[in-house]
């Protein structure tokens, strides 16, 4: 998506936007959740999806649910800083809020896979991407077993796409490795109190 200019906020205040990625089996929504009570202003993005609710989720909590034809027209009318197709179902990152957060000078956390991060640092000026990782690929792939939730040909498809994603966390701003919970923790904490005061 080359020549998209980034958004920049016409307003005074400038908020930022954190974009935390990583492999799956690295413990970014759970790094997420654990510093969440230390940033009680922080904004969460909530995606939209055209899948059906799983038991518990809430609507405008976990995700926005849409159907197929309300979620293309949100594609055509450029509502979405990044979107994409899995198994059959789309998910998107809506655009609006995150730009509000930033023309209020506040800011937000986002938890996005990596090349929806990099659709969302070509379109954000103020994006500041992190990637959590495990020690190496080997931790990654014994913490997806331990989940007892995938069959062998998954696991091995997920390490396989861990070791692409791993080549591209250069284009992130941090690197976090995950192999101890609470010292990530306190990494991430670090990196949004610091950011959070840097001036634009």
């Amino acid at each position: 998506m080359t020549g998209v200019k980034p958004y920049r906020s016409e307003t005074m205040a400038i908020g930022v936007l954190f974009v935390v990625s990583a492999p799956s089996g690295a413990g970014k929504s759970t790094l997420i959740k654990r510093i969440s009570p230390l940033f009680p202003d922080m904004t969460y993005s909530v995606s939209c999806t055209t899948r059906s609710p799983r038991a518990g989720e809430v609507d405008g909590v976990h995700y926005h649910f849409v159907d197929r034809d309300r979620f293309m027209a949100m594609t055509r009318d450029g509502a979405f800083l990044e979107w994409k197709e899995v198994h059959g179902c789309l998910y998107g990152t809506p655009a609006a809020p995150a730009r509000k957060v930033i023309d209020s000078g506040g800011r937000m956390i986002m938890d996005i896979d990596v090349q929806g991060a990099k659709e969302v640092f070509e379109k954000v000026e103020r994006a500041v991407g992190i990637f959590v990782t495990a020690p190496n690929v080997e931790a990654l792939e014994v913490r997806l077993r331990s989940r007892a939730a995938d069959s062998d040909e998954s696991i091995r498809s997920r390490v396989e796409e861990a070791r692409n994603e791993m080549r591209q966390a250069d284009m992130f701003h941090y690197r976090i490795v995950n192999d101890d919970l609470e010292h990530a923790a306190q990494e991430l904490a670090e990196i949004i109190r610091r950011e959070s005061e840097t001036e634009c």
